[in-house]
């Protein structure tokens, strides 16, 4: 059984040297820039497929004959494959957990502080000449609302606390031993300063915030999003840049990524943005690399152990 790393970056290559243990199955590493097109071609001969993070389309996929498991670094496959489509060709797609949750949270209370005192756009204003301090807002007894009370909205709730932040938080399941109250989203949305989602993306919540729910919002709210970009209905979103309505957003997920430099979320002043960087730690790298080898690992396992056990049978 053969694996491979598809998309293997510079930043990930020596972690994922640095977590190989003796023992561990054979993983082939592609570190060459290429086209969803070249899939075919990559995973040719392939059993296992480690994914950083690219798209794979399922009419491609279904020209990967012999490509039995992808492994996607991370949570969100659903954002870059059609997981039950890749599940209907026989691949089955493995996602990592709570590798990062520490990493995201932090990377969530960086943008709210960066958006909260314009932190990039004086930035900007400074290397460009122009000294312009501007007024901002503080966060001590504001109103921290958490769209999602997983593992990474309970780090959230911790620091910002810590910082003397009101947290509330609704979830769609109830969870009410996590010492976070819990309010409908119709109160969150109103009641909340800031407003920080940690969903995973579904068909029940996909453009979950839409037009009618930013409406309900302060005017003047900051909006972070480093879940999942289709979360929010962009159009709706940007409507309410544009308006002021959102004083500022601070976004490290895009319903299309990379983002284009040309993308209106990239023109303007009330937006800070980093590229799906929240997980980026090395602490959080290295328990990704390693337990995205354990599951090869354990693949392979099983399917020798199956091979092995159909020999003695036949025997």
């Amino acid at each position: 059984m053969r694996s491979i790393f598809v998309d293997c970056n510079n930043q990930l290559a020596p972690v994922f040297a640095r977590v190989l243990r003796p023992g561990d199955p054979p993983i082939a590493v592609n570190s060459e820039p290429f086209q969803s097109a070249d899939l075919p071609r990559l995973l040719a001969g392939y059993d296992i497929c480690l994914d950083d993070h690219s798209y794979m389309p399922t009419e491609v996929m279904a020209q990967c004959r012999g490509l039995r498991h992808i492994v996607f670094l991370g949570t969100g496959a659903s954002s870059y494959m059609d997981v039950p489509a890749l599940n209907g060709l026989g691949i089955t797609v493995h996602t990592i957990k709570g590798y990062g949750d520490v990493a995201v949270a932090e990377h969530t209370m960086a943008l709210v502080f960066a958006c909260c005192r314009e932190l990039a756009r004086m930035d900007r204003a400074v290397r460009g000449g122009v000294w312009d301090p501007l007024e901002s807002m503080q966060l001590k007894g504001k109103t921290l609302g958490l769209v999602g009370l997983g593992g990474i909205g309970r780090e959230v709730a911790r620091i910002a606390r810590g910082i003397g932040m009101e947290v509330i938080a609704w979830n769609r399941s109830p969870r009410p031993d996590e010492g976070v109250p819990l309010v409908t989203l119709d109160d969150l949305l109103a009641r909340a300063d800031v407003i920080s989602l940690h969903l995973a993306l579904n068909d029940e919540t996909r453009g979950l915030i839409d037009a009618k729910r930013l409406a309900q919002t302060k005017p003047g709210v900051i909006l972070v999003n480093t879940a999942r970009g289709a979360l929010v209905d962009e159009a709706a979103l940007l409507d309410a840049l544009r308006s002021g309505h959102i004083r500022h957003a601070g976004l490290d997920v895009f319903h299309a990524e990379p983002l284009k430099p040309d993308h209106p979320l990239a023109r303007m002043d009330n937006v800070t943005l980093t590229p799906h960087a929240a997980f980026r730690t090395l602490e959080a790298s290295e328990t990704l690399m390693r337990r995205a080898i354990d599951i090869a690992h354990r693949i392979v396992a099983a399917l020798a152990s199956e091979a092995s056990g159909q020999r003695g049978h036949s025997i």
